[in-house]
Protein backbone atom coordinates (compact mmCIF):
# COMPACT_ATOMS: atom_id res chain seq x y z
CA UNK A 1 0.00 0.00 0.00
CA UNK A 2 1.41 3.75 -0.93
CA UNK A 3 1.04 6.69 -0.09
CA UNK A 4 1.90 10.36 -0.82
CA UNK A 5 1.54 13.84 0.43
CA UNK A 6 1.10 17.10 -0.97
CA UNK A 7 2.14 20.57 0.97
CA UNK A 8 0.61 23.58 1.21
CA UNK A 9 1.39 26.93 2.36
CA UNK A 10 4.81 27.84 3.71
CA UNK A 11 6.45 25.67 6.20
CA UNK A 12 7.66 27.63 9.60
CA UNK A 13 3.84 29.53 9.05
CA UNK A 14 0.09 29.07 10.09
CA UNK A 15 -1.22 28.20 6.77
CA UNK A 16 1.00 24.95 6.52
CA UNK A 17 -0.20 22.05 5.35
CA UNK A 18 0.48 18.58 4.55
CA UNK A 19 -1.89 16.66 2.86
CA UNK A 20 -2.38 13.09 2.00
CA UNK A 21 -3.10 11.24 -1.01
CA UNK A 22 -3.39 7.21 -1.50
CA UNK A 23 -1.87 5.08 -4.72
CA UNK A 24 -5.19 6.04 -7.07
CA UNK A 25 -4.33 9.95 -6.16
CA UNK A 26 -7.03 10.07 -3.90
CA UNK A 27 -6.74 12.84 -1.05
CA UNK A 28 -7.32 10.85 2.09
CA UNK A 29 -7.41 11.73 5.90
CA UNK A 30 -4.46 10.19 7.90
CA UNK A 31 -6.20 9.91 10.90
CA UNK A 32 -9.51 8.27 9.51
CA UNK A 33 -8.41 6.28 5.84
CA UNK A 34 -4.72 5.54 6.11
CA UNK A 35 -5.67 1.18 7.60
CA UNK A 36 -4.70 0.67 10.91
CA UNK A 37 -2.64 -2.54 9.86
CA UNK A 38 -0.61 -3.01 7.84
CA UNK A 39 -0.54 -6.98 8.51
CA UNK A 40 -3.08 -7.42 11.06
CA UNK A 41 -2.10 -11.49 11.61
CA UNK A 42 1.65 -10.38 12.23
CA UNK A 43 0.15 -7.50 14.29
CA UNK A 44 1.93 -4.98 12.01
CA UNK A 45 0.57 -1.56 12.33
CA UNK A 46 1.21 1.60 10.08
CA UNK A 47 1.98 4.94 11.39
CA UNK A 48 2.20 8.54 10.33
CA UNK A 49 5.46 10.28 10.94
CA UNK A 50 4.50 13.65 12.13
CA UNK A 51 7.50 14.84 13.69
CA UNK A 52 11.33 13.46 11.63
CA UNK A 53 13.95 12.82 14.37
CA UNK A 54 16.12 15.68 15.50
CA UNK A 55 13.95 18.30 14.29
CA UNK A 56 11.61 20.77 16.58
CA UNK A 57 8.36 22.03 14.77
CA UNK A 58 5.62 20.18 16.66
CA UNK A 59 3.65 18.56 13.55
CA UNK A 60 0.38 17.19 14.64
CA UNK A 61 -2.41 15.47 12.75
CA UNK A 62 -4.91 18.51 12.47
CA UNK A 63 -8.25 16.03 14.20
CA UNK A 64 -10.63 19.29 14.02
CA UNK A 65 -10.01 19.88 9.83
CA UNK A 66 -11.37 18.57 6.79
CA UNK A 67 -8.86 15.57 5.63
CA UNK A 68 -7.14 16.25 9.09
CA UNK A 69 -3.82 17.09 7.30
CA UNK A 70 -0.52 17.71 9.44
CA UNK A 71 0.11 20.85 10.65
CA UNK A 72 2.29 22.79 13.21
CA UNK A 73 0.38 23.51 16.77
CA UNK A 74 -0.03 26.56 17.74
CA UNK A 75 -0.07 28.29 21.24
CA UNK A 76 -0.49 31.80 22.35
CA UNK A 77 -0.58 32.61 18.82
CA UNK A 78 2.55 31.07 17.88
CA UNK A 79 3.70 28.07 16.08
CA UNK A 80 5.41 25.46 18.49
CA UNK A 81 8.89 24.73 18.59
CA UNK A 82 9.96 21.55 21.09
CA UNK A 83 13.05 23.28 23.12
CA UNK A 84 16.27 20.97 23.34
CA UNK A 85 16.41 19.64 26.60
CA UNK A 86 20.20 19.03 27.67
CA UNK A 87 21.61 16.39 26.16
CA UNK A 88 18.86 16.18 23.94
CA UNK A 89 18.21 17.48 20.46
CA UNK A 90 14.68 17.75 19.18
CA UNK A 91 12.57 14.58 19.07
CA UNK A 92 14.79 11.93 19.64
CA UNK A 93 12.98 9.38 17.35
CA UNK A 94 10.68 9.68 14.90
CA UNK A 95 7.58 10.54 16.29
CA UNK A 96 3.92 10.06 14.85
CA UNK A 97 0.86 8.17 15.27
CA UNK A 98 -0.98 5.12 14.53
CA UNK A 99 -4.09 5.98 12.60
CA UNK A 100 -7.71 4.70 12.62
CA UNK A 101 -7.19 5.18 16.70
CA UNK A 102 -8.56 7.60 19.12
CA UNK A 103 -7.71 7.95 22.58
CA UNK A 104 -11.51 8.53 23.88
CA UNK A 105 -11.65 11.60 26.56
CA UNK A 106 -15.03 9.92 27.42
CA UNK A 107 -13.15 6.37 28.60
CA UNK A 108 -11.26 6.60 32.08
CA UNK A 109 -8.55 3.84 31.68
CA UNK A 110 -8.62 1.20 34.43
CA UNK A 111 -5.26 1.14 34.69
CA UNK A 112 -3.91 5.06 34.55
CA UNK A 113 -7.44 6.53 35.93
CA UNK A 114 -7.55 9.20 33.45
CA UNK A 115 -9.76 9.66 30.33
CA UNK A 116 -7.86 9.61 26.81
CA UNK A 117 -6.46 12.88 25.35
CA UNK A 118 -8.80 12.87 22.41
CA UNK A 119 -6.10 12.16 19.76
CA UNK A 120 -4.86 9.46 18.10
CA UNK A 121 -2.31 7.40 20.13
CA UNK A 122 1.07 8.88 19.36
CA UNK A 123 4.04 6.46 18.65
CA UNK A 124 7.89 6.98 19.19
CA UNK A 125 9.90 5.10 16.10
CA UNK A 126 13.27 3.40 17.63
CA UNK A 127 14.84 2.82 14.04
CA UNK A 128 18.04 3.93 12.34
CA UNK A 129 16.16 5.71 9.74
CA UNK A 130 15.46 9.46 10.15
CA UNK A 131 11.90 9.60 8.22
CA UNK A 132 10.25 12.34 6.84
CA UNK A 133 7.63 14.02 7.36
CA UNK A 134 4.65 12.50 6.52
CA UNK A 135 5.88 9.37 6.14
CA UNK A 136 3.57 6.54 6.42
CA UNK A 137 5.77 3.32 7.85
CA UNK A 138 4.86 -0.18 8.91
CA UNK A 139 5.80 -0.82 12.59
CA UNK A 140 6.37 -3.63 14.81
CA UNK A 141 5.16 -2.55 18.77
CA UNK A 142 7.26 -3.47 21.32
CA UNK A 143 5.64 -1.52 24.75
CA UNK A 144 4.27 1.50 25.71
CA UNK A 145 4.41 4.09 28.41
CA UNK A 146 1.67 5.91 30.34
CA UNK A 147 2.50 9.52 29.80
CA UNK A 148 -0.35 11.50 32.51
CA UNK A 149 -0.84 14.89 30.21
CA UNK A 150 -2.62 17.71 32.09
CA UNK A 151 -4.71 14.77 33.89
CA UNK A 152 -5.32 13.10 30.30
CA UNK A 153 -3.96 9.58 29.70
CA UNK A 154 -1.49 9.95 26.59
CA UNK A 155 0.32 6.60 25.46
CA UNK A 156 3.35 6.62 24.04
CA UNK A 157 3.81 3.52 22.08
CA UNK A 158 7.42 2.25 21.18
CA UNK A 159 8.15 1.09 18.05
CA UNK A 160 10.24 -0.08 15.19
CA UNK A 161 10.35 0.19 11.61
CA UNK A 162 9.93 -2.94 9.74
CA UNK A 163 11.93 -1.97 7.15
CA UNK A 164 15.24 -1.43 9.74
CA UNK A 165 17.84 -3.37 9.55
CA UNK A 166 17.85 -4.59 13.45
CA UNK A 167 14.10 -4.74 13.22
CA UNK A 168 14.44 -8.60 13.82
CA UNK A 169 15.93 -8.43 16.84
CA UNK A 170 13.29 -6.18 18.42
CA UNK A 171 10.14 -7.97 19.92
CA UNK A 172 9.57 -6.77 23.12
CA UNK A 173 10.76 -3.61 25.27
CA UNK A 174 13.09 -5.98 27.14
CA UNK A 175 15.20 -6.03 23.37
CA UNK A 176 15.16 -1.98 23.69
CA UNK A 177 16.49 -1.80 26.77
CA UNK A 178 19.06 -4.99 26.45
CA UNK A 179 20.28 -3.59 22.05
CA UNK A 180 19.94 -0.16 22.77
CA UNK A 181 21.13 1.31 26.45
CA UNK A 182 20.11 4.25 28.03
CA UNK A 183 17.47 4.46 25.34
CA UNK A 184 14.37 4.22 27.45
CA UNK A 185 15.83 5.84 30.34
CA UNK A 186 16.33 8.44 27.97
CA UNK A 187 12.86 8.28 26.58
CA UNK A 188 11.63 8.93 29.81
CA UNK A 189 13.60 11.98 31.12
CA UNK A 190 12.45 13.44 27.41
CA UNK A 191 8.80 13.59 28.28
CA UNK A 192 9.28 14.11 31.71
CA UNK A 193 10.99 17.51 31.19
CA UNK A 194 9.88 18.69 27.34
CA UNK A 195 7.16 21.06 29.12
CA UNK A 196 9.59 22.88 31.21
CA UNK A 197 11.24 25.19 29.45
CA UNK A 198 7.79 26.63 28.49
CA UNK A 199 7.23 27.50 32.41
CA UNK A 200 5.15 23.82 32.95
CA UNK A 201 5.74 21.58 35.90
CA UNK A 202 7.45 18.14 34.87
CA UNK A 203 4.87 15.58 33.63
CA UNK A 204 3.82 12.54 35.25
CA UNK A 205 3.41 8.62 34.22
CA UNK A 206 1.02 6.06 35.21
CA UNK A 207 3.01 2.79 36.55
CA UNK A 208 5.54 4.81 37.77
CA UNK A 209 7.07 5.56 34.83
CA UNK A 210 7.45 1.57 33.80
CA UNK A 211 7.47 0.74 30.09
CA UNK A 212 4.59 -1.89 29.38
CA UNK A 213 5.57 -4.49 27.16
CA UNK A 214 5.00 -5.96 24.03
CA UNK A 215 1.26 -7.28 24.68
CA UNK A 216 0.22 -4.52 27.00
CA UNK A 217 1.21 -2.20 24.33
CA UNK A 218 -0.78 -3.97 21.52
CA UNK A 219 -3.72 -4.32 23.53
CA UNK A 220 -3.78 -0.54 24.07
CA UNK A 221 -3.59 -0.01 20.41
CA UNK A 222 -6.18 -2.11 19.72
CA UNK A 223 -8.88 -0.97 22.55
CA UNK A 224 -8.26 2.77 20.97
CA UNK A 225 -9.22 1.20 17.63
CA UNK A 226 -12.42 0.03 18.60
CA UNK A 227 -12.73 3.58 20.57
CA UNK A 228 -12.08 4.83 16.69
CA UNK A 229 -14.52 2.64 15.01
CA UNK A 230 -17.56 4.46 17.46
CA UNK A 231 -16.35 7.49 16.69
CA UNK A 232 -16.34 7.15 12.77
CA UNK A 233 -19.60 5.27 12.88
CA UNK A 234 -21.16 8.25 14.84
CA UNK A 235 -21.57 5.54 17.72
CA UNK A 236 -20.15 8.33 20.30
CA UNK A 237 -19.67 12.06 20.04
CA UNK A 238 -16.94 13.33 18.08
CA UNK A 239 -17.58 16.53 19.40
CA UNK A 240 -15.12 19.20 17.76
CA UNK A 241 -13.07 16.68 16.06
CA UNK A 242 -13.39 16.54 12.03
CA UNK A 243 -14.52 12.72 10.72
CA UNK A 244 -14.73 13.56 6.74
CA UNK A 245 -13.19 10.57 5.19
CA UNK A 246 -13.26 9.23 1.45
CA UNK A 247 -12.34 5.59 2.18
CA UNK A 248 -14.24 4.50 4.90
CA UNK A 249 -17.51 3.36 2.89
CA UNK A 250 -20.13 2.60 5.47
CA UNK A 251 -18.99 5.82 8.04
CA UNK A 252 -21.79 8.90 7.50
CA UNK A 253 -18.75 11.53 7.57
CA UNK A 254 -18.08 9.72 4.08
CA UNK A 255 -17.29 11.73 0.98
CA UNK A 256 -16.39 12.17 -2.80
CA UNK A 257 -13.14 12.47 -3.93
CA UNK A 258 -14.43 15.69 -5.76
CA UNK A 259 -15.00 17.10 -2.57
CA UNK A 260 -11.90 16.37 -0.99
CA UNK A 261 -10.49 17.89 -3.74
CA UNK A 262 -12.12 21.35 -2.91
CA UNK A 263 -11.04 21.02 0.66
CA UNK A 264 -7.01 20.75 -0.58
CA UNK A 265 -7.94 23.34 -3.32
CA UNK A 266 -8.80 25.77 -0.59
CA UNK A 267 -5.95 25.66 0.98
CA UNK A 268 -2.97 28.45 -0.06
CA UNK A 269 -0.78 27.12 -2.87
CA UNK A 270 2.92 25.64 -1.45
CA UNK A 271 5.66 28.27 -1.27
CA UNK A 272 9.59 28.57 -0.39
CA UNK A 273 9.35 28.15 3.29
CA UNK A 274 10.06 31.01 5.67
CA UNK A 275 12.73 31.20 8.48
CA UNK A 276 12.09 29.96 11.67
CA UNK A 277 11.43 33.23 14.19
CA UNK A 278 15.03 34.32 15.59
CA UNK A 279 12.79 34.46 18.93
CA UNK A 280 12.11 30.64 18.42
CA UNK A 281 15.71 29.51 17.67
CA UNK A 282 16.41 31.33 20.45
CA UNK A 283 13.91 29.83 22.68
CA UNK A 284 14.32 26.19 21.11
CA UNK A 285 18.15 26.24 22.49
CA UNK A 286 17.94 28.54 25.63
CA UNK A 287 17.55 25.68 28.26
CA UNK A 288 19.84 23.52 26.61
CA UNK A 289 22.32 26.37 27.17
CA UNK A 290 21.81 26.41 30.47
CA UNK A 291 22.40 23.11 31.30
CA UNK A 292 24.98 22.05 29.78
Amino acid sequence: MSFSVEERGRDNTPDYRVYFKNVEGKYISPFHDIPIYADEAENIFHAVVEVPRWTNAKMEIATKDPLNPLKQDVKKGNLRYVSNVFPHKGYIWNYGAIPQTWEDPGHRDGDTGCCGDNDPIDICDIGNKVCSRGEIIRVKVLGTLALIDEGETDWKVIVINVEDPEAEDFNDIDDVRRLKPGYLEATLDWFRMYKVPDGKPENQFAFNGEFKNRDFAIKTVKDTHSFWKALISKKTDAGELNCMNTCVSDSPFCCSGTEAKVIVDSARPHGDAEPVPSSEILHIWRYYIRNN
